[in-house]
C-alpha cells in the first residue's frame, strides 16, 4: 500500500494533508523512524497542538489508536483513513437495552469485546500466535467503557467471562455464552456469518444492559490478529510480573519483573488463566494492566511527532475493529480530550468470588441492587487523578547513605562503588538495623521525591518509602535480599492475593501482578 492509497482508494488531494510533504523515513523493519521529541521539526505537529492530535492515547488498544483523530485537519484525515477500513454493523438492539440503574443520561457507554474468531487467519498466522483453528467465535473479554458527559475520565469495567448471569430468553448461564446464543439461534435462516455475529452482539448487549442497569450506546469488537498487530506497531507495552510465567496452553513464557511485550507474547499475557491463583479474575487484571500499559506507552512515546506512525496505528486499528453503525469516531475523540493516564481507571464487576454450579467453576455476581448502584455511580467524582511522576535530577546532586540489610557481608561497600560509577554521591555505608530485609528500600524525606525517583530508576523494583523521621536531602538506600546491583532490577516479590480496595487501578499504576 502506497503512502497516498488507503484501502485501495486514493483520497482526493484536498483531503490529504500530506500533500507536499516528504515521505517518512523507515528503519530496516519498515517502521517509520520517530522524530526526536525536542526536534520541533516542521514535519511533525508542535507541542501546542498535542491536545488535538494525540487524543488517541486515551482509549483501549485499537480504539485508543483510532482516537488519535483529534480536532485538527490531520485528525479529520485520520478519520477518513479509519472509515475506509472499519467494519460497521447494526448491532444496538431496539429492546432490552435500558437505563434502569439511573446515572448520567448524557454519559457514553461503549461495550468493548475481544473476539477469538480464527477462521480468517492463515496457517502462518495461527503458528505465529501459537493457537489452533477453532470454529465459531468466542467473546471471553467483555469490558464496559464509561465516558462521562464532560469527558474528564474513562472508566473501564471488566465482566468476568464465567459470571453466572441471566441471559434474556435463555435462563442462567455463563456470560460468555450470550454471544453464542444470539449467533446460533437469533439470525434468520440463511444469514451470513456477519449477520449472525450482529445477532450475537445484540444478545450480548441485552445481557450486559440487564446486569448493569445501563443502556449500551456503542459497540466495539477487536479481533485476535489485529490485537497482535497493534502491539507490534506501538513497539511493545510495559507490564510488570511478580513471578516468571510459563504455561503451555496460552504459550506464555515471560520472566518476572518490569518488561515490554508485544506480538504473540502480548496475546499470551492477556489470554492466560491456567496457573494463575485467581483464574479468570487474575486474567481480567492482566487485561486491565495491558490496556493501562498501552495508554501509558502511547502517552510517553514520541507518537504525536510521527505522523507516519499515527497513520499506521489508525489504519491497523480500523482494520481490526468492528463497530456499531452510529459510533462517531471524531466526536468521541473530541469528547475525550481531557483524559490522561491518571484518569483512566479499571474496575471489575462487583462479585462474590469463585463458586461452582453443576460442577462448573463460575464467578458469582453481587446482588442486583449493588450492581445497579455500582454502575449508576460511575459518573461520581471517583478517585483523585494520580499525581504526575516526579521529575528526575542529575545523580551528582544526590547524596546517598547505604545500609546493608541483605545478610550478605560487604555488599554496602560494593554498592558504594557501583553508585559512584553511576554518578551518585555516597556519604556513608553501614549495616541496617536488621539483616533480614527481603525488599530493597529507598527512604526519603518529604520534598525529596525527585531525588528518590532518580535513585529508584537506577534500582528498578526498589520500594520507595517516604520516611517522616528523615531530614535533609540525603536519600537512604537499604539493601534487601532481593538486591542484584545498581542498574539491575531487584528480584520480584512473591505474588500475593490483591488487597480488597474500593480504589480503582489507573493506567498510571505500575505495581507487579500475577
Amino acid at each position: 500500500m502506497t503512502d497516498g492509497d488507503e484501502g485501495g482508494r486514493r483520497l482526493p488531494a484536498h483531503l490529504d494533508p500530506r500533500a507536499g510533504r516528504g515521505s517518512s523515513q523507515s528503519d530496516s523493519t519498515g517502521r517509520p523512524e520517530r522524530s526526536p521529541r525536542s526536534s520541533g521539526s516542521a514535519q511533525g505537529p508542535t507541542r501546542r497542538r498535542r491536545g488535538g492530535l494525540f487524543i488517541g492515547a486515551r482509549l483501549i488498544a485499537g480504539l485508543l489508536s483510532l482516537t488519535l483523530l483529534g480536532a485538527s485537519g490531520w485528525g479529520w484525515y485520520l478519520t477518513e483513513v479509519a472509515e475506509q477500513n472499519l467494519s460497521r454493523q447494526d448491532v444496538i438492539p431496539t429492546d432490552g437495552n435500558d437505563n434502569n440503574g439511573g446515572g448520567d443520561a448524557d454519559a457514553m457507554n461503549i461495550l468493548i469485546v475481544g473476539n477469538d474468531n480464527r477462521t480468517n487467519l492463515t496457517p502462518e498466522q495461527l503458528a505465529e500466535l501459537g493457537v489452533s483453528l477453532e470454529p465459531g467465535m468466542n467473546t471471553d473479554t467483555m469490558i464496559l467503557l464509561h465516558v462521562p458527559a464532560d469527558g474528564s475520565r474513562a472508566s473501564f469495567v471488566s465482566f468476568p467471562r464465567d459470571s453466572y448471569v441471566d441471559i434474556p430468553g435463555y435462563g442462567t448461564h455463563k456470560l460468555n455464552s450470550a454471544f453464542s446464543f444470539g449467533f446460533n439461534n437469533e439470525a434468520p435462516e440463511g444469514s451470513t456469518d456477519q449477520e449472525r455475529a450482529a445477532a450475537g452482539a445484540r444478545k450480548l448487549i441485552q445481557t450486559i444492559s440487564s446486569i448493569s442497569g445501563v443502556a449500551i450506546d456503542h459497540y466495539v469488537s477487536i479481533d485476535l490478529f489485529g490485537f497482535v498487530l497493534l502491539t507490534n506497531i506501538v513497539g511493545g507495552v510495559p507490564v510488570n510480573l511478580c513471578q516468571a510465567q510459563q504455561e503451555p496452553k496460552s504459550g506464555i513464557n515471560l520472566p518476572a519483573g518490569a518488561q515490554e511485550i508485544s506480538g504473540a507474547q502480548a496475546l499470551a499475557f492477556v489470554r492466560q488463566r491456567d496457573g494463575l491463583p485467581g483464574g479468570d479474575l487474575d486474567r481480567i487484571v492482566r487485561q486491565q494492566v495491558f490496556i493501562g500499559g498501552m495508554v501509558s506507552e502511547l502517552l510517553s512515546q514520541e507518537v504525536f511527532f510521527d505522523l507516519g506512525l499515527q497513520r499506521r496505528l489508525v489504519e491497523a486499528a480500523s482494520q481490526a475493529l468492528t463497530v456499531d453503525s452510529d459510533l462517531d469516531l471524531f466526536g468521541l475523540a473530541e469528547r475525550m480530550q481531557a483524559v490522561t493516564a491518571g484518569t483512566v481507571n479499571f474496575q471489575t464487576m462487583p462479585n462474590l468470588g469463585i463458586g461452582t454450579e453443576d460442577g462448573l467453576s463460575i464467578v458469582v455476581p453481587d446482588d442486583r441492587e449493588i450492581l445497579y448502584d455500582f454502575f449508576a455511580n460511575l459518573t461520581a467524582d471517583g478517585p483523585a487523578p494520580a499525581p504526575p511522576a516526579p521529575e528526575t535530577v542529575d545523580p551528582g546532586e544526590i547524596k546517598v547513605a547505604v545500609f546493608n540489610g541483605s545478610g550478605v557481608g560487604g555488599l554496602a561497600g560494593l554498592t558504594q562503588t557501583e553508585l559512584e560509577i553511576a554518578g551518585f554521591v555516597v556519604t556513608s555505608t553501614g549495616n541496617a538495623d536488621s539483616s533480614d530485609y527481603t525488599q530493597t528500600e529507598i527512604r526519603y524525606a518529604e520534598g525529596q521525591e525527585s531525588r528518590a525517583a532518580t535513585l529508584a530508576a537506577a534500582i528498578p523494583g526498589a520500594v520507595l518509602r517516604a520516611d517522616p523521621a528523615a531530614e535533609g536531602s540525603e536519600v537512604q538506600l537499604v539493601l534487601g535480599s532481593d538486591f542484584n546491583g545498581v542498574g539491575e532490577a531487584v528480584d520480584a516479590a512473591p505474588a500475593t492475593a490483591p488487597a480488597e480496595s474500593d480504589t480503582p487501578r489507573t493506567a498510571a499504576d505500575t505495581g507487579c501482578i500475577n
